[in-house]
């Protein structure tokens, strides 16, 4: 052994992990910071810090922002594994929700975040002893974000497949034809329903509602007038229009107040096509995590609720 490079790798520790892991993927030192709640100071000493007792630098200036060495690159599943181990270790075979100091990172797409956050926010600080919680869009949710622990719950239409992601549905909704019932009437058949000019949502990494994709897919073509990022967007364009919308129902109480909505008009084929269930989903580590299991069960709670009106 070199008694020049004695390396303390006893002097590891989980925080210094995590803001590891949250440089790597924010790929900023100032965007981490933000993430975490800390100064930048504090997150450049705890990389000199791992990068002691690593050897190596971790990352490097690339144009504005930086870019993970390919040695920082295999130490982030080492640094995911070991945070997991930490929290099984300190999860104890109890879990008191009033002695809790939980930190819950969830994504979520405006229709989620709106609907079942706020609610499920008040619903749990209201039993633990602290509460932080932070919200990402989850855009079109793929394994590896969940593999990679970017959050602790996803929650989304179209849950992402494999073997050791878990998923369970928390309501179902459906697609309603949303219109201004002082510029128009509902439409009054299929035709008149597609030859209508439309108004969407298509996400910023160029993602289709769900239901765009089914009616393309079996064959309906509908005048696409304008595209928003979020169904947020979709009111002021629609307001005093001849336009139609088509979006879950679940928000005729949220952002779509106030406007007139009728049943989609594809006769039979309506009901398949319209229908929008809402999962949660959540990565194998967490099954057996008593408090993931008890903040699950306080977001289905939440959930029933909401689907309920």
């Amino acid at each position: 052994m070199n008694p020049m490079k004695k390396i303390d790798h006893l002097a590891l520790d989980g925080r210094a992990l995590e803001l590891f892991l949250a440089v790597l993927e924010e790929g900023s030192v100032t965007a981490a910071a933000t993430r975490l709640g800390l100064t930048q100071s504090a997150v450049s000493h705890a990389l000199n810090k791992l990068r002691r007792i690593t050897s190596d630098p971790l990352f490097a200036k690339s144009g504005r922002g930086i870019v993970a060495t390919a040695h920082a690159q295999a130490l982030a599943a080492k640094a995911r594994a070991l945070i997991d181990e930490m929290r099984s270790f300190a999860g104890g075979v109890t879990f008191e929700p009033a002695l809790a100091q939980l930190s819950l990172t969830v994504a979520a797409n405006d229709l989620q975040r709106d609907l079942l956050l706020p609610r499920f926010f008040d619903h749990v600080a209201a039993q633990v002893k602290s509460l932080n919680l932070r919200v990402i869009p989850s855009q079109s949710p793929s394994p590896a974000m969940l593999r990679e622990n970017r959050f602790d719950l996803l929650i989304t239409p179209l849950p992402p497949s494999g073997v050791d992601i878990v998923q369970k549905r928390l309501l179902r909704d459906h697609y309603v034809c949303y219109y201004d019932a002082k510029a128009r009437t509902a439409p009054a058949g299929r035709s008149a329903y597609l030859a209508a000019r439309h108004i969407t949502v298509v996400y910023t990494d160029n993602e289709r509602l769900d239901f765009d994709r089914r009616l393309a897919a079996n064959g309906f073509h509908r005048d696409i007038a304008i595209s928003v990022p979020s169904f947020s967007g979709v009111p002021p364009f629609l307001r005093g229009s001849q336009m139609l919308a088509s979006m879950p129902s679940l928000l005729a109480a949220g952002v779509m107040r106030g406007f007139a909505h009728a049943q989609i008009p594809l006769a039979s084929r309506t009901r398949t096509l319209a229908e929008l269930p809402m999962f949660m989903v959540w990565h194998q580590r967490y099954q057996k995590d008593l408090a993931h299991r008890w903040i699950r069960s306080q977001l289905e709670a939440v959930a029933a609720t909401a689907a309920g009106g």
